[in-house]
């Protein structure tokens, strides 16, 4: 009985550790998203107008997974050294008129 006892604290022991264990590995990795996230937003912040930034915020919220591969292209350019200046709000709209396909016009007729 104190065999079959001590079998199960040591294997309760050992689940515990791998608990923590697989706990103190999500919380790094979370800890490096968030590290990751607040570094995109820093370059974001560095490249982009403050209107240009807020037409990209609408978008994020109407389409997050196109906002989000816009903000990775910004990124791309200006770590090549492509962007000269910031880009404001007029430049972001022309970049997302080539990036978003166009909607077609759909015409009801009645007979």
């Amino acid at each position: 009985m104190d065999e079959e006892l001590e079998k199960l604290r040591k294997r309760r022991l050992k689940e515990l550790q791998q608990s923590e264990r697989f706990q103190e590995s999500m919380d790094d990795q979370e800890a490096q998203e968030k590290e990751f996230e607040e570094k995109k937003k820093e370059i974001l912040r560095s490249i982009l107008t403050p209107r240009a930034k807020e037409r990209l915020g609408n978008i994020k919220v109407a389409r997050p997974e196109m906002a989000e591969s816009i903000e990775n292209q910004l990124i791309a350019l200006a770590q090549s050294g492509r962007l000269k200046n910031k880009i404001n709000d007029e430049q972001l709209r022309m970049l997302l008129s080539k990036i978003i396909p166009k909607k077609r016009d759909i015409k009801i007729t009645r007979r």
